[in-house]
């Protein structure tokens, strides 16, 4: 392909957090780039809402946008592990992260804050353009070029780069169109998210922004935003969908947790598989993989939309270097070898134990878990470790150091 031509661009499947922080920092460095979206605008919906701190660090790259998300977030300097029984098991102070990170919290933020303000800043570019109702349903390549198929209002069309990423998510086109296999199992609970407008901490004075509570019959997660209370709890394999979405059911569910005088105020509901997986490879020849479309995990430790946008700054920056002539593309095997360790040794070990721990049915085990917490938080040293790796700090640190 001859540099400089229209066709001299990288392809992006999906306008997530993902594909929009590729396009964005591609962009910056002057490589052109073209956004395939299957919706008609970004989706503004309540899926992630945890920003950690590397990721924070990173998204400092893009002059304002980290200004914004703080404006519409709610930053969480402490967090805790809960007993729903007895109370708080240990309440972890993310001030010992001081000295490894810009922003030693995390930042309660809703994942469409970031996709609008980083359209904002693409739509400002002449090199960047988005094509929204455009569903990315096939992909071919050449030795110098890749070719997206994609369904759009006007019909079929056929769009050709130097390179392509895909990102649009867990049922990647892209990753199935690669024949890339995506390897991992299926959870038989599946998880009911609710977000409610009623204030917990009215009856749970002590909550933090961010909660796991520990039950043996029925976990739950706790996790503020600036409009809501976003509560997770898991739901039996064989409870009937309809049901589980039921007012009826729901109301049950929260009264539960706090009995109230009043029906919750319910602005939002969803009930989803949960599915840990890891594709077998995150590059084939000119396109690479990244975010959910490489890996997907369970939700409890806020870590899938975290890793994902680390992915789209390890590949980028990455595929700067190639297109510059400044690094081989074997560089880009590089960024399969870092990424997909972070997904399998760290991203996945990690949430599985969270699930875990969560959800110790024994007594004495569980017992023995709390305890553990405890000497771990009583430790600063300790404590600081727990905190680097609930962090993703530990993690991200490791895999970059793989060549």
């Amino acid at each position: 392909m001859a540099a400089g031509s229209k066709e001299d661009r990288v392809l992006i499947a999906g306008a997530g957090p993902v594909g929009m922080v590729a396009a964005l920092y591609l962009a910056l460095h002057d490589v052109p780039v073209v956004v395939f979206e299957a919706g008609e605008d970004l989706a503004v919906d309540l899926r992630a809402s945890t920003f950690h701190p590397p990721t924070l660090d990173m998204l400092d790259f893009f002059d304002g946008v980290n200004d914004e998300l703080h404006e519409q977030g709610l930053v969480a300097d402490t967090w805790q592990f809960r007993d729903r029984k007895t109370g708080p098991v240990v309440t972890w102070d993310m001030s010992l992260l001081a000295g490894d990170t810009n922003h030693p919290y995390r930042l309660q933020a809703e994942q469409w804050k970031l996709t609008r303000a980083l359209l904002k800043r693409l739509d400002q570019m002449p090199n960047a353009e988005i094509r929204f109702g455009h569903r990315v349903t096939d992909v071919s390549q050449t030795g110098d070029a890749v070719t997206f198929t994609a369904e759009a209002p006007g019909g079929t069309e056929h769009v050709t780069g130097r390179w392509g990423i895909g990102a649009e998510g867990a049922n990647s086109a892209v990753r199935r169109a690669l024949g890339i296999a995506y390897e991992g199992l299926t959870f038989p609970e599946l998880f009911l998210t609710i977000s409610t407008t009623f204030e917990f901490r009215d009856h749970w004075p002590d909550l933090t922004l961010v909660n796991y509570v520990t039950d043996p019959d029925e976990w739950l997660v706790l996790l503020r935003v600036v409009d809501a209370w976003r509560v997770l709890f898991p739901t039996k394999a064989d409870e009937d969908k309809e049901e589980a979405l039921s007012d009826e059911r729901i109301q049950a569910r929260l009264q539960s947790v706090v009995p109230s005088d009043t029906p919750y105020e319910v602005v939002h509901k969803t009930h989803y598989h949960v599915h840990q997986r890891v594709a077998e490879k995150y590059r084939s020849g000119r396109v690479l993989l990244a975010g959910d479309s490489a890996h997907i995990n369970n939700p409890l430790g806020g870590m899938g939309m975290n890793g994902g946008i680390q992915d789209a700054f390890s590949l980028a920056e990455k595929l700067v270097g190639v297109w510059r002539g400044e690094a081989d593309d074997a560089i880009l095997d590089k960024y399969e070898r870092q990424r997909r360790a972070m997904a399998l040794d760290f991203v996945q070990q990690s949430t599985i134990r969270n699930r875990e721990l969560i959800w110790e049915k024994d007594p004495a085990m569980r017992a023995k878990r709390h305890e553990e917490l405890r000497r771990i938080a009583d430790d600063r040293e300790k404590a600081r470790a727990f905190l680097l790796r609930s962090s993703m700090i530990s993690g991200l640190r490791e895999s970059e150091a793989i060549d």
